[in-house]
């Protein structure tokens, strides 16, 4: 099955809320993938961190990527 969903973004939960809470406020409504939570949950525990990953749909691919570039370039400088 194919998703229609792209991974933009991947990094440390600090920069990926921040990463999210940019889209949200253009009207883009990420998918956060967090292996460590979702494990946690779920009662596992993993013997190596997962990253968590930022998805949004395709039709909306290049506003988003704008978007964590900017993020990218603030939280590099």
């Amino acid at each position: 099955m194919e998703s229609e969903y792209i991974k933009i973004f991947q990094g440390n939960f600090i920069i990926v809320q921040l990463v999210k809470t940019r889209l949200e406020e253009i009207g883009i409504n990420p998918v956060i993938k967090d292996g460590n939570e979702s494990g946690r949950l779920g009662g596992f525990v993993y013997d190596t961190p997962r990253v968590p990953e930022v998805f949004v749909h395709e039709s909306e691919l290049k506003k988003a990527m704008t978007i964590v570039n900017q993020v990218k370039a603030e939280t590099e400088a």
